[in-house]
This record gives C-alpha cells, structure tokens and sequence, in this order.
C-alpha cells in the first residue's frame, strides 16, 4: 500500500493552517480537490486515490490532497456574496504563491497536475485554466465551470475571473498550449452539458483537449473511480 502522511500547511495569505494529505513516496505531483465541502481525505475515503495506486506505488505520480476552504466562501451563506469570492479569490491566491511554489520546489518541477471530480473539479479546472503556465495536466471529472449560482445577482471581476465558462471565451490559445486537458462526463451525469459547453469552448479557440463521455452511469464516485486511471494511465503509464 502507498505511503500516507497528514500535514498541515500554513498559509500567511488565509492566516491559517490547511491539512494536506500526501500519498506516495515519489512521483509527479498531483494536487488534487475534493467535492463541495468535502473533507481533505475525501477521495481517499471514496478510493479515488485507490483507483490509481499501482501509479503511486511505482512511483510515477504523488498526490497531494488538500483542504479547501467552501465552508468559508461558496457555502457560507451568512456572509454577504461579496466576501464569498473575496474569501475564494485568498484561496487562489494561497494556491498559486504558496501551495504551488513549495510543491515546485519539493519535486525540482515547474508545473504540476490538479485533478478533482464535481466541485473539487471546478476547483481544479479554475486553478489549471487561470494560472495555465504552472499546470502541465488538468483531470476535471464531472466539474462545474461557473460559480454564478453562488453569486445571487452579485458580480464584479473576480466572479468573471473565477468563472472559467466565461474568461475562457476570451483566452488566448497558446498558452495552454503544453497542457493535457482532460474533460470527463457522462451521458447520465448532471454536469454533462456544462462539460459539453466547455469543450466547444476549447475546441472553439483551438485548444487541444481530451472529452470524455461514458455511457449509463451516473455522477457520483464509481464514474470517477472508472474512468481516473484511463486518464493517469495516458499519461503516467
């Protein structure tokens, strides 16, 4: 069985300490998100880790499973929309100046992959497609690509900024020009045609990208568990 150690990471820009739970002794890195407002040993405890293990275990792949911060800022709705993406932008943030350069650091590499399924796809769909050159492979299984219905009639620029249906339209090609773009659904999955629209998005702006679409099952974890290690596979094999 694969190494698993917990930690807890401190972040100067939250002010606050997240968990980590790190899996394997060796590999590319993997930061990887769990469902909305799931704990940080989520896709551990719903053997999404577990689907790939003989990559952990040979040390092709790390996975990092870290904490989000969803109680604090989609779903908390005794705090006005405006802090909800305040708090969620702090999170991006905390990601990309803090998480992200300590785990460039610790494997000698540049660019990582981020992976997650349903909203811990969002989470990783919005991190790979905003900050494009520290992503190398973005695993978005069943995500959501909008955080308007969290926003009430709320907007300002980080919503569009943190709404990859809406800032992508407008991106430029080239820049996700070296990054392994997976899209996974379902023909039963209630995400399905957002993950449609994004990909005509992608395909629009001539961005290379996988779409994958499986038949008679549904959203939840057994889609996730099936199709996460045909995607590893590809390319940690």
């Amino acid at each position: 069985m694969p190494r698993i150690e917990h930690t807890d990471f401190y972040s100067h820009i939250l002010g606050t300490s997240l968990k980590v739970e790190v899996t394997g002794h060796f590999g590319y890195p993997i930061l990887m998100f769990p469902t909305s407002q799931g704990q940080y040993t989520q896709n551990h405890d719903f053997k999404l880790n577990e689907s790939i293990n003989s990559f952990v275990e040979e040390g092709k792949v790390k996975l990092y499973n870290i904490e989000t911060i969803d109680n604090y800022s989609f779903y908390d709705k005794n705090i006005p929309a405006s802090e909800r993406i305040r708090n969620y932008e702090l999170y991006m943030q905390f990601l990309i100046q803090e998480f992200v350069p300590y785990l460039q650091s610790l494997h000698s590499e540049h660019r990582i992959a981020v992976a997650g399924a349903s909203f811990g796809g969002y989470h990783a769909a919005n991190f790979a497609l905003r900050f494009p050159d520290v992503v190398s492979h973005m695993f978005c299984l069943s995500g959501a690509f909008s955080i308007r219905n969290f926003m009430e009639d709320f907007t300002n620029d980080l919503v569009y900024f943190n709404c990859p249906r809406e800032f992508m339209v407008h991106e430029e090609a080239w820049k996700f020009n070296h990054m392994h773009i997976v899209l996974s659904t379902s023909d039963e999955d209630i995400c399905l045609t957002q993950t449609r629209e994004m990909a005509d998005i992608l395909t629009s702006k001539g961005i290379n990208h996988w779409y994958d679409e499986r038949k008679w099952i549904s959203h939840d974890w057994p889609l996730w568990r099936m199709v996460f290690p045909i995607f590893a596979g590809r390319f940690f094999g």
